[in-house]
């Protein structure tokens, strides 16, 4: 009961991230697009939700790709970051505690220095106490193509590679699936799609992973 529950009021949390205010919506002086992978199912039935709690979900990688707009004074369009997460429990869990975190920021290879550090300031005000604990800042390519709505890929070097789709009727397991947990960072619009490459290669969590075929996916756009 609790689980359903929390459904319900993540749901109705949802709405309300996605379409925020007017005001919200049109006074940002930043925006562009946004995908996130988490290592559990963040759209299923609460049989599956239900299994994974504590045994999967510690594991995310948040990407911001700006197209227009300035940090702090600083201009980032056409420029992006990456924040890959490797948490204590299952993130988004409210039975459990995820903290402390450690995180790998990758930011973008054409960045001046002075863009670096707004690159880094920016994941960090959006994605809040998951990135306190930041081990490592590396460098790399990022690329963001989004093919359909819903369908993106997001490479940083081969240090993290993402691929999404949208939802399709297979994809469903449990029957009577919803939402299961809310994305990381507030968005202007978001959107649970399908995992089909989720990939981090890189050094500084002690762990690297290759998952796929999952439905643990957000696509979105931000606005600050």
């Amino acid at each position: 009961m609790k689980h359903i529950t929390m459904s319900l009021a993540l749901a109705w949390a949802l709405i309300f991230a996605a379409f925020g205010t007017a005001a919200e919506r049109g006074n940002g002086s930043i925006s562009g697009n946004y995908v996130e992978t988490r290592s559990a199912e963040v759209y299923s039935g609460l049989c599956l939700m239900n299994s994974e709690v504590n045994l999967a979900g510690d594991q995310a990688i948040l990407a911001w790709q700006v197209n227009r707009g300035d940090w702090r004074g600083v201009p980032l369009a056409g420029l992006g970051v990456v924040a890959v997460v490797k948490a204590r429990a299952t993130i988004g869990d409210p039975y459990s505690n995820p903290y402390p975190a450690k995180a790998v920021l990758i930011v973008d290879e054409r960045a001046t220095a002075e863009q670096r550090r707004a690159l880094q300031s920016l994941a960090q005000a959006k994605a809040g106490q998951l990135l306190e604990n930041i081990v490592a800042v590396e460098t790399a390519p990022i690329l963001f193509q989004q093919r359909e709505h819903g369908s993106v890929t997001l490479t940083a070097g081969d240090i993290v590679r993402i691929e999404t789709r949208n939802m399709k009727e297979g994809d469903h397991l449990c029957g009577n699936e919803e939402l299961c947990y809310l994305p990381l960072t507030r968005l202007a619009h978001s959107m649970p799609v399908f995992t089909l490459v989720d990939q981090f290669g890189g050094k500084g969590l002690g762990v690297t992973w290759k998952l796929a075929d999952k439905s643990s996916a957000f696509v979105g756009n931000f606005e600050y």
